[in-house]
C-alpha cells in the first residue's frame, strides 16, 4: 500500500514539473516585449550588451541566447522524457528508476541555476516551483532504490570503469576550465573575471566547484569500484550530465549563430555530449534498463 501512495505522490510532482517546465521553457523560446539591446555600465564601470528581449532581456547578450537554447534543449527532449522515464519507471526495472532520478536530476539543477543566475521575471515563482517539486521528487526517485536491488541488477563487466574514468576526465577538465577563469584574476590583482559582467558572482563556476564537480569526481572513483553507492550515484549522474550536455551543445551552437567565435568548444562539447549519452545508455542497459 504505501508503495502505490509513494507512486503516485511522484507521478504528481513529475506531471507538476512537466506542465510548469514546458511553460517556463516556452516563454524563454517565444516571449517578447523589451526595449532591445542596449548597453548598461555594472557597478564595477564594465560596459554589459544587454539583450533586452523577452524573459530574458535583463541579461547580457552572452547570457541570454543561452537560456533560450536550454529552454529548447528541456521543451523539446526533457519534458517528453521525463514523462517517459516516470510511465515507464513503474515496471521495477532498477535501469529505468535510475534514468527517471537522473531526468529529475536535470530539473532540480537547471532551476536552481535559474533561480540563482537568472535576473527577476515574472516566471520567478515558476522557477521557485520547479526548483522545490524537482528536489522532492528526484528525492523520491533515490528512495525507490536501494544499493543491494543495484548491485543485483547490474550485469556489466566494463562499462563501469569506462564510465568512471569518463567522469573523472570531464571533471577534472571542467575544474580546470573554471579556475582558469577564476585565478588569474586573483593573481593579477583585477579580482573580478570579465565573465562576471553585470551578474553579482559566478554563479555557475561557483556551483559546479562547490557541488556538481566533487559529486561527479566520487562517482567517477566509486564507479570504477564498482561498489553499489557507486553503481547507483553513476548512473544517476551520467542521465543528468547526458542532458546538461545536450543543452550545452545548444548554447555552443546558439553562440554560433549569432557570430561568437566558439572554436575549439564547437568541436569539443558536442564530442563529449556524445561519449556521455553512449556511456549512460550503454549503463543503463547493464542494470537491465534499455531506454
Amino acid at each position: 500500500m504505501r508503495r502505490i501512495s509513494f507512486r503516485r505522490t511522484t507521478g504528481c510532482l513529475v506531471l507538476v514539473i512537466a506542465v510548469f517546465a514546458a511553460v517556463a521553457a516556452g516563454v524563454g523560446m517565444f516571449g517578447s516585449g523589451g526595449p532591445g539591446p542596449w548597453e548598461h555600465v555594472s557597478v564595477r564601470g564594465e560596459t554589459v550588451r544587454i539583450f533586452g528581449r523577452g524573459v530574458y532581456q535583463h541579461m547580457s547578450e552572452d547570457v541570454a541566447p543561452q537560456g533560450i537554447a536550454q529552454d529548447v534543449v528541456t521543451f523539446f527532449i526533457a519534458v517528453p522524457l521525463l514523462l517517459r522515464a516516470y510511465l515507464r519507471a513503474g515496471d521495477g526495472s532498477a535501469g529505468r528508476k535510475l534514468f527517471l532520478a537522473g531526468t529529475l536530476l536535470y530539473f532540480l539543477v537547471t532551476y536552481t541555476f535559474y533561480l540563482a543566475m537568472g535576473t527577476y521575471s515574472a516566471l520567478f515563482p515558476v522557477y521557485v516551483l520547479l526548483a522545490g517539486t524537482s528536489a522532492f521528487a528526484f528525492g523520491l526517485a533515490l528512495a525507490d532504490l536501494s544499493f543491494d536491488e543495484v548491485r543485483t541488477a547490474y550485469a556489466g563487466e566494463k562499462i563501469h570503469k569506462v564510465s568512471g574514468v569518463f567522469l573523472l576526465f570531464s571533471s577534472c577538465s571542467v575544474i580546470a576550465l573554471w579556475l582558469g577563469v577564476i585565478v588569474p584574476p586573483l593573481l593579477d590583482g583585477s579580482v573580478i573575471p570579465k565573465a562576471v559582467e553585470h551578474y553579482t558572482t559566478l554563479i555557475v563556476q561557483g556551483f559546479d566547484l562547490a557541488f556538481l564537480l566533487p559529486l561527479s569526481l566520487v562517482a567517477g572513483v566509486q564507479l570504477i569500484r564498482r561498489v553499489p553507492f557507486g553503481l547507483l550515484l553513476g548512473a544517476v549522474y551520467l542521465v543528468f550530465l547526458s542532458f546538461l550536455m545536450t543543452a550545452l551543445t545548444a548554447k555552443v551552437l546558439a553562440m554560433a549563430f549569432l557570430g561568437q567565435n566558439v572554436v575549439p568548444v564547437i568541436f569539443l562539447i558536442p564530442s563529449q555530449a556524445a561519449v556521455t549519452v553512449v556511456c549512460a545508455y550503454l549503463l543503463l542497459r547493464a542494470f537491465g534498463g534499455k531506454r
